[in-house]
């Protein structure tokens, strides 16, 4: 519930004495400047009491301009997010009304009465950690990076999958990808329990019956479960079988399962060691939000979030389009991570590291 008291959200402006030729592919996140960017107010960032969204514009010496956002998460996911700004953007070239309306009606995805859990939701399941050999994830102490993946490192992924797999959407592999190498790269237990979850949106699907405007929360975080021994002897190709087996899980049932487990479980967090969480944001339609000055040069999540990583699209400064992949970890399991993920992709162009620690 929102009390709307009229007191809006916290807007900053800022200038800045450079330009976007300056800033590079170092505009793409982590971006150095982060901070700058978006100014943390004291005590804006809780979940009650607190105000909806913080945003800043950043006016650049080059006309250009850095729009960056927070939002309380509690109220939208990233599509209705999408919707928000775009209603921004048409607003700020003259409609009075934006042409999608946002839709409330929370009630949609209610537990159902009485309650009852109907299929796993290994997610929402603390098997993990079981041998203690998973280093814990201190926001205070993590690196931030993020990997850009062009034609040719898909390529030489792809190179290495058996036609017996089938498609496989980039998605897939780069995130299975990720998740080996990282695993490999926290050195744990080969008997310990880790899980892939993929973000999975309802917005759009059929049979979800969601109306067009609807902005709350809307996905599911299917997972699946192995051993890290397993992940990590096996090629590449195990580890995508199990993150195709975690999006095969979405369905209307599966969702309806998942509000009655909040409820009879009181709300569990999937914050836990092992779990490894990928969201796939190249799809949004973020790319087409226009304040009036054209499309963004580059738009999507600003870092990744302890064990959530997310999968955007970008064009590098050469011009080529492709994929980055937010990650953090701590120190040394992130040096780990970046040789693992060099030696995978040996035979072709290394992997572009694009950023630096905050």
């Amino acid at each position: 519930m929102v009390d709307c008291t009229g007191e809006g959200v916290l807007f900053i402006e800022a200038d800045a004495d450079t330009t976007l030729e300056d800033l590079g592919d170092a505009i793409q996140p982590m971006c150095p400047c982060f901070e700058e960017l978006l100014y943390d107010v004291p005590g804006s960032g809780g979940i009650l009491g607190s105000p909806l969204i913080l945003s800043q514009v950043t006016r650049l010496r080059c006309g250009g301009f850095i729009f960056a956002l927070r939002l309380n998460h509690t109220m939208s996911d990233g599509p209705g997010l999408i919707q928000f700004v775009n209603a921004i953007g048409e607003m700020a070239q003259g409609l009075s009304v934006p042409s999608l309306l946002p839709i409330w009606q929370r009630e949609l995805l209610n537990a159902r009465n009485p309650p009852r859990i109907t299929r796993i939701h290994h997610e929402f399941e603390n098997l993990t950690n079981t041998k203690g050999t998973l280093m814990a994830m201190d926001e205070n102490n993590l690196v931030h990076r993020s990997f850009f993946f062009g034609p040719k490192e898909i390529r030489a992924l792809r190179s290495r999958l058996p036609a017996s797999l089938g498609a496989c959407s980039t998605f897939e592999v780069l995130t299975a990808y990720v998740w080996r190498c990282r695993t490999i790269a926290f050195a744990a237990d080969p008997d310990e329990v880790v899980l892939i979850s993929c973000v999975i949106s309802m917005q759009g699907k059929r049979g979800f019956d969601l109306p067009p405007g609807y902005y709350g929360n809307a996905f599911v975080t299917p997972a699946s479960i192995t051993k890290a021994g397993m992940l990590c002897k096996n090629p590449l190709e195990y580890a995508i079988r199990l993150v195709k087996k975690a999006k095969a899980e979405m369905s209307q049932e599966y969702v309806k399962s998942v509000a009655d487990l909040m409820v009879i479980k009181g709300r569990p967090s999937f914050m836990h060691p092992g779990n490894y969480m990928v969201s796939d944001v190249t799809r949004d339609g973020s790319g087409e939000i226009d304040f009036g000055w054209g499309k963004p040069v580059y738009i999507g999540p600003a870092r990744a979030i302890s064990i959530i990583s997310f999968c955007a699209r970008f064009r590098n400064s050469k011009g080529e389009e492709g994929n980055v992949i937010l990650i953090c970890l701590p120190p040394p399991v992130m040096e780990r991570f970046e040789r693992e993920l060099k030696r995978m992709t040996e035979e072709a162009e290394p992997v572009r590291l694009i950023t630096s620690k905050l």
